[in-house]
């Protein structure tokens, strides 16, 4: 989707930045256009290696408070999840501060599977089963502090981080005005109000949060099978839970979800009534994330209207039910 943060660098400039990063010239480039925020170009390299280009936003560009330092966030969740065992697409080359664009980018290994939000292969149980096991093993990473360790907005405890995420990016619409269901303010009371469910949460777990099928690359040779999960540049450390916010976006998480089964066969989870409000949390703070995010992004109206109606619904029905549930735990 087209976007105000994606910069546009022309031939001989990619050329430039690749002899730099990685000492040899680009023979043919070609900008891939699925993602939202970061520019992406695959480049050919005339050594024979392919590698995918991500560059961030000019660091003059105001982005929202969860998003500064998102490549370093992607590049370390990268690494960790190579170290869990999750297929990624393995790093290249990581550059901050380039001192001649400005900015951070990575390179990454180029994939030769296909985007599953591009085909419907056979067996999409077996593979939603597998990516149910990837996630779990992306989750079992554990680490020292809750929330985004890059963006400065960390807490102690769980329910300290996420209501810190919530109010940074309510307090980005002062920047960027954005229309929501609910006034800014009423929305963060009723975060606060179910924030005890936060509470079980104990440990910070790395979470994707952005594992929707374009972000899931198959490998079609034989029996499909997952290639890869990209973009890791919204990972959070917090509740493994949040985890099943994107693959069910909009929609709701059922027991008989193979994502589910294959979750379990690597390590038990229960939907209680308190995890399920968390998934609610989560939901609603998805949803207020697509909304806020037009603001620095510009997306073109006719691309962005479904997006932006899907998030309004999910957004208000997520602050019902957290409001039923809360006067629930009351009464």
């Amino acid at each position: 989707m087209d976007s105000r943060t994606k910069r546009q660098l022309s031939a001989a400039e990619l050329d430039a930045l690749a002899r730099r990063a990685l000492g040899t010239g680009v023979a043919s480039s070609t900008e891939l256009t699925d993602g939202y925020a970061n520019a992406v170009w695959r480049l050919a390299l005339e050594d024979g290696r392919d590698v995918v280009l991500k560059l961030s936003p000019h660091p003059d560009l105001d982005q929202l408070s969860y998003e500064r330092n998102l490549l370093r966030t992607e590049a370390a969740a990268i690494e960790l999840a190579i170290g869990a065992g999750v297929p990624v697409a393995p790093l290249v080359h990581a550059g901050y501060d380039d001192p001649v664009l400005g900015g951070d980018y990575l390179m990454l290994a180029a994939l030769d599977g296909v985007s599953w939000n591009d085909v419907k292969p056979d067996g999409e149980d077996a593979l939603r089963r597998e990516l149910g096991r990837h996630l779990a093993r992306l989750n079992a990473v554990t680490g020292e502090v809750f929330g985004y360790p890059y963006a400065g907005i960390v807490g102690t405890t769980w329910r300290e981080a996420f209501l810190a995420m919530v109010a940074a990016l309510i307090a980005d619409t002062e920047r960027y005005p954005t229309p929501l269901p609910r006034p800014a303010e009423e929305i963060m009371a009723v975060f606060e109000n179910a924030s005890p469910a936060l509470d079980e949460v104990t440990t910070p777990h790395l979470v994707h949060f952005d594992v929707w099928v374009g972000n899931v690359f198959l490998d079609l040779r034989g029996t499909p099978r997952i290639q890869a999960i990209i973009d890791h540049e919204r990972a959070f450390w917090g509740d493994p839970i949040a985890e099943f916010v994107t693959p069910t976006i909009f929609g709701e998480l059922r027991e008989d979800d193979p994502l589910l089964a294959g979750y379990r066969e690597v390590t038990p989870l229960e939907l209680t009534p308190a995890a399920l409000t968390r998934l609610d949390l989560y939901r609603a703070y998805l949803s207020l994330i697509l909304l806020v995010e037009n603001g620095p992004r510009q997306y073109p109206e006719d691309e962005y209207a479904r997006l932006r109606d899907g998030a309004t619904r999910s957004l208000t029905d997520m602050l019902d039910r957290l409001v039923r549930s809360s006067l629930g735990a009351l009464g």
